[in-house]
């Protein structure tokens, strides 16, 4: 054991001893920068569908240009309409260090009217990357969760959806991307989260078991740490760092607001300065009841029968209740304040708003 492994040894071990109980790693806090999955695409054809294919032109095209790459030439003007074949869009993420033999698992989508995929087996298609170039090869038979039914009156029924399918290990990997992981003389961890008191904390952890000096924060979410330049201890040493634990920065104040739902989350951090608040409800009730009038018995021949609006709008508001926030609010004490009244959701956004508008939250109020 050379010296740079015995103290990348010793620094683990360091690193697990001195552990908080309520710390996080720093690998689910951070990421290595480069060290990413990437996104590939590509068009293929599903083919032994029981009746379920596509209709479309295209599909016909997509068919007639693979039987002729096979050797098989269909006569000029012909239009297969095979309803066993679709046109479908392939997806699949390639994760870092992925190395050409390996499998990736595809996600399959019919872009015609294909009624189903299920039973269907993609034929071989190239999965190319947003350089255009061909990463993997995809194949194989689908698994579609979805089912759809239909009978001859019309009914039909549809479960999930049956016009996406997936292939586990469906697709096999024929170029790595390249990775700056070995690359430089440091490496550069990104915090999920960007915040300048974490990014803080986490280069003195560093520094403090690793030694002054080794790490170094660049900003709110990057800290460069430098790090050996063989591979082999460079994977040591970013286990090591990774593994470390530290207490991060709670989040700034906020209270999000769900307007569809009518969610509203509010964390911690949430404070209220002195105000007083009252809610009260108002509500208006139309009742619309028509008065009918028939002719009578001696009424000329002209008379009609008459129909007169008649309204009754009734106007209510409920007992107004107020209730004061002290200085220095805490979320329960603000949880309890606005239940005490019997708020709902849509009238605890409207006290949210009006205290911001006071000037009295000292939140960020996001509305999504």
């Amino acid at each position: 054991m050379n010296i740079a492994q015995h103290i990348i040894l010793v620094s683990l071990l360091a690193a697990q001893s001195l552990a908080p109980v309520y710390a996080e790693r720093i690998k689910d806090m951070a990421g290595i920068a480069g060290v990413r999955s990437n996104q590939l695409v590509g068009y293929g054809l599903v083919v032994g569908l029981d009746k379920s294919g596509d209709k479309t032109k295209f599909t016909g095209q997509a068919e007639r240009s693979m039987l002729a790459k096979m050797g098989i030439l269909l006569p000029p003007g012909t239009d297969p309409k095979a309803k066993n074949i679709a046109a479908v869009a392939i997806n699949a993420d390639l994760p870092a260090f992925s190395k050409p033999g390996q499998t990736i698992d595809v996600t399959v989508s019919s872009i015609g009217d294909a009624k189903s995929l299920r039973g269907g087996t993609l034929l071989m298609s190239p999965l190319k990357g947003a350089d255009g170039n061909v990463y993997a090869i995809a194949q194989g038979n689908l698994v579609v969760g979805g089912l759809s039914a239909s009978g001859q009156d019309g009914s039909k029924i549809t479960i999930n959806n049956p016009s996406v399918g997936r292939i586990p290990n469906g697709a096999t990997v024929e170029r790595s991307v390249p990775s700056p992981f070995d690359q430089g003389d440091s490496l550069v961890f990104n915090l999920r989260d960007a915040d300048f008191t974490t990014a803080s904390r986490m280069a003195e952890t560093i520094n403090k078991q690793l030694g002054p000096n080794t790490a170094r924060a660049l900003d709110a979410s990057s800290i460069r740490v430098t790090a050996p330049r063989d591979p082999s201890q460079r994977v040591s040493f970013a286990s090591v760092v990774e593994n470390m634990t530290l207490d991060p920065d709670d989040a700034p104040a906020k209270i999000i607001v769900n307007s569809r739902s009518g969610t509203v989350v509010i964390n911690g951090k949430v404070a209220v300065k002195p105000a007083a608040v009252s809610h009260g409800s108002l509500t208006v009730t139309i009742n619309e009841d028509p008065q009918v009038s028939q002719p009578g018995a001696l009424s000329g021949p002209g008379a009609k029968t008459t129909v007169t609006p008649k309204s009754e709008i009734k106007v209510e508001e409920g007992n107004n209740h107020m209730f004061v926030f002290n200085p220095g609010v805490s979320l329960d004490e603000i949880v309890k304040a606005v239940n005490n009244v019997g708020a709902g959701p849509s009238d605890l956004v409207a006290i949210l708003e009006a205290l911001k508008s006071a000037g009295a939250l000292r939140a960020e109020l996001i509305i999504i």
